[in-house]
């Protein structure tokens, strides 16, 4: 798997889907372990919930 980039409705929908699930050591797309990076549009000073972004980044993690 690639990193991707999705908006918050995708990345909602994905987890009402299943196809993106929370377990205890972390979430799994498609049942790989990856990372989800926030991305605001905004200034991080500026910012008044860190966990309201507009897009999000899928990163998958190596072992």
């Amino acid at each position: 798997m690639e990193e991707q980039i999705v908006s918050k409705d995708e990345i909602v929908e994905m987890f009402s889907l299943g196809v993106l699930e929370d377990n205890d050591s972390g979430w799994l797309l498609y049942g790989q372990e990856i990372q989800i990076i926030a991305l605001h549009e905004t200034d991080p000073k500026y910012m008044q919930d860190v966990t309201n972004a507009s897009f999000y980044k899928l990163v998958p993690i190596k072992k």
